[in-house]
């Protein structure tokens, strides 16, 4: 255990020496040299003018100024959850939704694939802060790692440079990330055994993470979110458990600022799961009059009360990593208009002119067009040109809807969460939890639905409590607890809680609700509610609208529409209540009992038999 128990650990704990980190880890993986980088714009331009040379960046023309293009190799193009592990001396604290693996099983797994991993390769050390640097709600790392792509992505997403480093090195908390593309150029003799290529990867990847000690080693891949170890891998798995530790939140979630046309600001977070709309909300242009939506994140929110018992958010992330199919000027205007350069694009198409191309980014592809892979595209190849994980990271400070205080350190106070999923039925466009325990059932609940053949049977659902059922470092059902427990410290400062449904669909299977700038129209009548305004109908699914008081003026909706929309039938969600009892079997005696007297209520108001709490 020499390399695993002497790393960061819990609160009060010492906090060993980064460079004598830094060295043991060198000494195990025999880089051929080692880099500490500074975050500056020169360090910048020499990695990718080093990425150009390598052939990992291919400069693009002047439509995107600044901007390069990266190809993955085709075994490495997302995140790779069956490969992702969650190490806890007890199984049980991992629970039933995670990888779980045995913490000394798995340092000797680890040990030997790290052995010798970054022989004739440069070692960068890339210490960062995850929110602004010394910020209350903030936290430090360092990744070491032999990827220049990552280096590179790192610098965007993340906090990179002295500053962070000079705080690691006085003595702050830090999380130690090891990764490694596991593609040695040389033998342990010091001969090269091969030419390096443009995306080195390992066939065998292993994301493992160690929330007991704080902890995250990544083999094998050097994509997204198996590489870049201050998004998913630190922000989610790990600060969702060091949050439950110290009494804050770590959640996937969107981060907005609503702005009224009287002026009042109200903060809005958002749990999306993926294909649901989450990027398009954190980016709205309003078609309400008067409103207005601005961006503080979109993917990961921080929370933390305040002295004054206020939940505070902030979003840790410094960058925009981003799925480029689908984006564009009609979808998503904000986040077309924001990669305008200095961005970084990864298996996109391109034409031949040079420029990326993706699908949904114009009606009809370019002719000549040439696929991720780097092989001649047509209409007809019968397979997509971009990836359909395709993906641009790019700076925050380039989205044209970023609120002025983004990254102010002390966050925002929140007033609402949503939690949406995608459902074709059921659930109605937008509903108030009736207290903080019924909103933690909604969020704890949350699922959606499949709505095509190919996909599965129609009406199934996927559970994703909190949208964060790939993510949570530790036991689901024991992070239900620690968001009552939350609830309860709040009292009478905690924020309401929704939830949203854009995708309710009809017969024929079309979408009733137009979404994109009209879910500005939710956002109003949320507003409603916070002020106190507006009163609603009480139902299986919450507190919804009454009719007249969501405006619908100029959607030209069908007769009955707004009120299938707002329809919770108690038929709908007597079935809804037997697949919360399924998934809260999963977790045995570990679910809350407040969430257990939930289900009961639901079965009360449905008509159908309570559960044994």
């Amino acid at each position: 255990m020499t390399l695993i128990d002497d790393a960061p650990a819990t609160t009060g704990s010492e906090v060993p020496d980064v460079r004598a980190w830094v060295a043991r880890i060198a000494e195990l993986t025999q880089p051929a040299r080692v880099v500490w980088c500074d975050g500056s714009a020169a360090e910048r331009h020499r990695l990718i003018s080093m990425g150009v040379r390598k052939g990992t960046l291919e400069p693009l023309p002047e439509p995107h100024y600044g901007s390069y293009l990266a190809r993955s190799a085709p075994d490495d193009v997302a995140r790779v959850e069956d490969r992702t592990v969650i190490a806890t001396a007890d199984p049980d604290d991992a629970g039933p939704t995670n990888n779980w693996r045995d913490p000394v099983d798995l340092e000797a797994e680890l040990l030997e694939l790290f052995e010798g991993s970054m022989r004739g390769r440069t070692m960068w050390v890339v210490p960062f802060s995850m929110g602004p640097v010394g910020g209350p709600l903030s936290q430090l790392g360092v990744q070491v790692t032999d990827s220049l792509y990552a280096v590179l992505s790192m610098g965007t997403m993340t906090r990179v440079g002295t500053a962070a480093r000079e705080l690691i090195e006085a003595g702050a908390p830090w999380v130690p990330g090891v990764h490694s593309v596991g593609y040695p150029l040389e033998n342990e003799f010091g001969q090269q055994v091969r030419e390096d290529v443009p995306w080195p990867s390992n066939e065998t990847k292993l994301i493992a993470h160690f929330p007991e000690s704080r902890q995250i080693w990544s083999y094998g891949s050097g994509y997204g979110g198996n590489a870049l170890l201050g998004k998913k891998c630190f922000a989610l798995r790990i600060a969702s458990a060091m949050g439950r530790e110290e009494g804050w939140l770590a959640e996937h979630m969107l981060l907005v600022r609503v702005t009224t046309p009287e002026g009042k600001r109200y903060h809005v977070a958002g749990a999306f799961p993926s294909a649901c709309g989450k990027t398009n909300f954190a980016m709205m242009t309003p078609s309400l009059p008067g409103w207005k939506v601005e961006t503080l994140g979109d993917d990961i929110v921080w929370m933390r009360r305040d002295e004054q018992g206020r939940l505070r958010a902030i979003n840790p992330e410094a960058g925009f990593f981003g799925v480029a199919p689908g984006t564009s000027e009609a979808t998503n205007p904000a986040a077309h208009q924001m990669l305008w350069g200095g961005t970084i694009f990864t298996n996109c198409a391109q034409t031949p002119d040079g420029d990326v191309w993706w699908e949904g980014l114009t009606a009809t592809p370019p002719q000549g067009l040439v696929d991720w892979t780097g092989q001649p595209w047509s209409p007809e190849s019968g397979r997509p040109a971009a990836h359909p994980n395709a993906r641009f990271t790019v700076a925050a400070e380039q989205c044209p809807t970023l609120a002025d205080s983004w990254d102010d350190p002390e966050g925002v106070v929140l007033d609402a969460v949503l939690f949406g999923g995608r459902r074709a039925t059921t659930v109605p466009l937008v509903a108030q939890a009736r207290d903080w325990s019924h909103g933690v059932f909604l969020g704890a609940t949350m699922a959606s639905e499949k709505t095509a053949a190919a996909e599965g049977t129609v009406g199934e659902v996927r559970r994703d409590p909190f949208a964060m059922l790939p993510f949570t470092g530790y036991n689901a059902a024991d992070h239900w607890s620690h968001w009552l427990e939350q609830g309860e410290l709040l009292g009478e400062h905690a924020p309401a809680l929704f939830s949203v449904n854009w995708f309710r669909k009809d017969a024929d299977g079309g979408f009733l609700w137009p979404g994109f700038g009209d879910n500005s129209r939710v956002l109003e009548w949320v507003v409603g509610r916070l002020e106190g305004r507006l009163d609603a109908v009480d139902t299986p699914a919450g507190l919804v609208p009454r009719t007249e008081d969501l405006d619908v003026t100029g959607l030209d909706l069908a007769p009955g529409t707004l009120e299938e929309l707002l329809s919770a039938d108690p038929a709908d969600y007597a079935r809804e209540a037997d697949g919360v009892a399924e998934l809260f079997a999963l977790f045995g005696d570990r679910v809350p009992a407040p969430l257990l007297a939930q289900l009961g209520e639901l079965r009360r108001r449905t008509g159908g038999a309570q559960d044994a709490a």
